[in-house]
């Protein structure tokens, strides 16, 4: 008498889902790698040979309609150090890196650095400016 085994184990694999699921993971980055801008605001830097590289505290843009910016905020003139102050309220050595539009008059700039040294006056902190450039070519 043969005994015939009903419950077979089938040794294939059903692979179709996992080609969706890659294929949705490489959609997706795809999709969040476009939208994340380290630059929020378009400027054209100033060029330079110089490579400082310092950890950021806050960064202002300058644009070439002469906008103040913190982070991706738009600030006016007269509040700029007010907003500056909170943002470096709670350190003592921060890094305000300053991206200004190369077509920028030099006034504004000095407003952010002068901004940073009455706060630096004001809680004796030692807070820096950083202007950053783009490598020339």
């Amino acid at each position: 008498m043969a005994i015939k085994i009903r419950n077979r184990i089938k040794a294939d694999f059903n692979t179709s889902s996992m080609s969706d699921l890659v294929f949705l993971l490489l959609i997706f980055f795809m999709l969040t790698s476009t939208l994340v801008s380290p630059n929020a605001i378009k400027l054209l830097l100033p060029s330079s040979d110089s490579k400082t590289m310092a950890k950021q505290t806050v960064t202002v843009y300058i644009d070439d309609r002469n906008n103040f910016f913190i982070g991706e905020k738009q600030v006016s003139g007269s509040s700029l150090e007010e907003q500056l102050s909170d943002k470096l309220a709670m350190q003592t050595q921060g890094v305000v890196v300053l991206r200004s539009d190369k077509s920028v008059a030099v006034q504004y700039v000095v407003d952010v650095i002068d901004a940073v040294n009455t706060i630096n006056d004001k809680n004796k902190t030692k807070h820096k400016v950083i202007l950053a450039t783009k490598p020339k070519k």
